[in-house]
């Protein structure tokens, strides 16, 4: 039984949720620095496509209220 294609698509589906899961903590720290520098909650939930309580979620997180 060769497994080799498996493999290739597993390692392939690793690499692609670390990229993932870094892009995520990348969003989150730059709308962060948006809402810090006063930026407007509702244009980073546009962007982010995340509503208003995630993103007092995500602040929290980040040690803001």
């Amino acid at each position: 039984m060769d497994t080799a294609k498996l493999e290739l698509a597993a390692q392939r589906y690793r690499e692609a949720q670390a990229a993932l899961d870094a892009a995520l903590v990348d969003l989150q720290a730059e709308a962060v620095a948006v809402l810090r520098e006063g930026g407007d909650a509702a244009e980073v939930a546009r962007i982010t496509g995340w509503n208003r309580r995630h993103l007092r979620k995500v602040r929290a997180r980040a040690g803001d209220r």
